[in-house]
């Protein structure tokens, strides 16, 4: 290359190294959605109550725990320790507000689960009636620390509504506030008589539910329009005598119990049989449903697994026609082949549903419930 040639693409890089290079666009500001008001009025819950809390007049080391003080002293501390959790709990009120507010503090600062998202575990899930009375889903914010405070749904159709925020499934709640603006009326609904008991596991508990609607007893409640009690404790629905003991103390309409996704054949035929005739000592024509375990989602595939589900649902029918044999009263039955449907997709770790499964699940539930509490 000749010098002078040379010389002049140096001399024109280097001038273009010089020049600055363009600058990016700057980013969009981004838009900010509804604040809440300064002057918004705030209404505690505790005030006038929720569904789901049993025992309600019993001391309680912290307001929201499901289970009285007391039980600490008789429950595993696995079971103690998991009915922290506010799983089940529903707060119902009325209001003509066109903006819904939240603001609440949560016990554990874990707000999700691998499986399971921060709506599930630690969200605030609200619903309202529509014109034909029917519960559907509004919106459920997603918390991202401890201390929640949000604008939940705002641009409501005019008019008052119904509604019911279900409680966190996996944490705990300290303390909880519904906001509506300051021009709004708003009404707390105390809670409803005569609940449906679920006894079980982290099935029961609500894993691996979007949210906390969504577990298959929230989905039970509004379908039937019935209150609820959820004591599913994770890894630890067993057929506890002492978690008998604290049913017995209620007045339910029903009792479920569905604990054997946590028990092998030889608990259950230990265990099944007494814990009805405990429950029937208190509660000697109130409905009792047993339900099968559900089967592994892979379980087709796993015959270990689809083994190990046989031979549950087989101690289970042994300890029911043992019980009808006796002649103990108002039992019901639900199989678990089916629970989450048939066709695998029911769950995302074999095990929990997401909420097809639940959906499903609630499905095979409703018709026996709603023979048994005619």
């Amino acid at each position: 290359m000749k010098p002078a040639i040379l010389l002049a693409l140096l001399v024109s890089t280097s001038l273009l190294a010089q020049t600055a290079a363009p600058k990016a666009p700057a980013p969009a500001a981004k838009a900010k959605g509804p604040t809440i008001p300064a002057d918004a009025q705030w209404h505690d819950v505790t005030s006038w109550g929720v569904e789901g809390r049993g025992w309600g007049d019993q001391e309680r080391l912290r307001w929201f725990d499901r289970l009285p003080a007391k039980a600490e002293k008789t429950v595993t501390p696995a079971v103690w320790g998991l009915s922290r959790d506010s799983a089940g709990m529903m707060v119902r009120f009325k209001t003509n507000a066109n903006t819904i507010y939240c603001r609440y503090d949560l016990l554990k600062a874990n707000l999700a689960m691998p499986a399971m998202p921060a709506t599930g575990v630690s969200g605030l899930d609200l619903y309202a009636r529509d014109a034909e009375g029917k519960w559907r889903w509004v919106a459920c914010p997603k918390p991202d620390k401890q201390h929640v405070e949000a604008v939940m749904i705002s641009g409501l159709a005019p008019g008052e509504h119904e509604f019911a925020a279900y409680l966190p499934l996996y944490n705990g709640i300290e303390k909880l506030e519904i906001g509506v603006p300051a021009d709004a009326k708003f009404e707390g609904l105390a809670p409803r008589e005569k609940p449906i008991v679920f006894y079980g596991t982290s099935i029961t508990h609500g894993a691996n539910a979007s949210r906390p609607g969504m577990v298959h007893t929230a989905i039970l409640g509004r379908h039937l329009d019935r209150p609820v009690i959820n004591i599913g404790f994770s890894g630890n629905g067993k057929m506890d005598a002492a978690v008998g003991d604290l049913i017995n103390e209620l007045d339910p309409a029903v009792i479920v119990i569905d604990c054997l996704p946590n028990m092998g054949p030889a608990d259950v035929t230990a265990k099944c049989v007494p814990l009805v005739k405990q429950l029937r000592s208190k509660h000697a024509t109130t409905p009792i449903i047993l339900v099968e375990d559900r089967r592994n989602t892979n379980s087709w595939i796993t015959p270990a697994k689809a083994k190990f589900h046989d031979d549950n649902h087989a101690a289970l029918k042994t300890a029911y026609e043992q019980l009808k044999k006796e002649k103990v009263a108002n039992l019901h039955y639900i199989g678990g082949d089916a629970l989450y449907g048939t066709d695998a997709e029911g769950s995302n770790d074999a095990s929990h549903g997401t909420d097809l499964g639940f959906l499903r699940q609630a499905e095979i539930f409703e018709p026996v419930l709603r023979k048994a509490l005619k």
